[in-house]
């Protein structure tokens, strides 16, 4: 559970670094808050035996406490950055170690990018192989506004919030993912009593409805890479998205797409240049960028 830091959250902050073991149990519980059963999580795949997912540690930097600014009323995810560089596996060891490395305003709100990075522990020593990292943009509000909306339901509506994905010329369409999030995908992907899951600590926070964690559609657009481009997600896929819109609890569905705008060279292999985005069942988007992998 993140805590507001007691001092100044500046560029350069080590936040810290944590231990964790890839346990069968670890990947059982992603596989089911995240209605996500790819087999290759349980059985053979091109790496050998069983992978887990490729962000399975998906919400790492938000257990490092002592990050976020004293203003947690109104605050939002609001972009996120993945790098993939090797599987994980059951049975790995792995360090993260965050440090913060941007802070910066944008209308009226105060954010912080916390980067976490995560590294195979090798003959049980910290400081192995590079796996991923992942740069998480957090937002606060500037100003007090307690006693107000942080944000209502009819600001996705205004023209301002709403965004095109998918248009033009190009390559290929991704196969497409639907999804329908629940309040138990949600108790599970954000444990504990939280605005992640619970309708009234969402209202101590101004907002409406309950906001489902930004990870959840983040972890959906990764299984939809996975499911195209499989190996290529695993060592070498990259993500970049904002995160334009809030997915509320009673919302429900929530539908994955992307296209592949190009293919350039990479070595003896090329990168398939995406774009993706998450939307609700009225076309609403709620998550627009870029993504990559490496294919033959």
């Amino acid at each position: 559970m993140v805590t507001v830091a007691k001092g100044e959250v500046s560029v350069g902050l080590d936040v810290g670094t944590r231990s964790y073991e890839i346990t069968p149990e670890l990947i059982d519980d992603y596989m089911e808050a995240l209605d996500d059963h790819h087999p290759w999580y349980t059985g053979s795949s091109p790496f050998g035996g069983p992978v887990a997912p490729a962000l399975l540690f998906h919400s790492a930097v938000y257990r490092f406490g002592e990050w976020y600014l004293p203003n947690l009323y109104g605050n939002l995810h609001a972009r996120q950055e993945w790098d993939l560089f090797a599987p994980l596996t059951a049975g790995d060891r792995l360090t993260t170690r965050s440090t913060i490395i941007d802070r910066y305003r944008k209308r009226g709100r105060d954010y912080v990018v916390n980067e976490v990075q995560l590294f195979a522990e090798e003959a049980g020593e910290r400081g192995g192989r590079l796996l991923c990292r992942g740069r998480t943009h957090q937002s606060f509000l500037i100003e007090e506004s307690k006693g107000e909306l942080a944000v209502d339901k009819s600001r996705e509506k205004a023209p301002a919030r709403r965004f095109e994905a998918g248009a033009g010329e190009f390559e290929e369409e991704l196969p497409p993912l639907e999804k329908t999030v629940t309040l138990e995908m949600c108790r599970r992907f954000s444990p504990g009593t939280n605005y992640h899951n619970d309708v009234e600590e969402a209202k101590k926070l101004g907002f409406p409805d309950i906001v489902v964690q930004g990870m959840m559609p983040i972890c959906f657009l990764s299984e939809l890479m996975t499911h195209r481009f499989g190996e290529g997600w695993y060592t070498g896929g990259r993500m970049s998205v904002n995160l334009v819109n809030i997915l509320w609890g009673a919302d429900g569905g929530v539908a994955l797409r992307g296209v592949v705008r190009e293919y350039t060279p990479e070595g003896d292999r090329r990168r398939a240049h995406c774009e993706v985005w998450a939307e609700k069942q009225d076309g609403t988007k709620i998550i627009v960028g870029t993504a990559s992998a490496v294919v033959p």
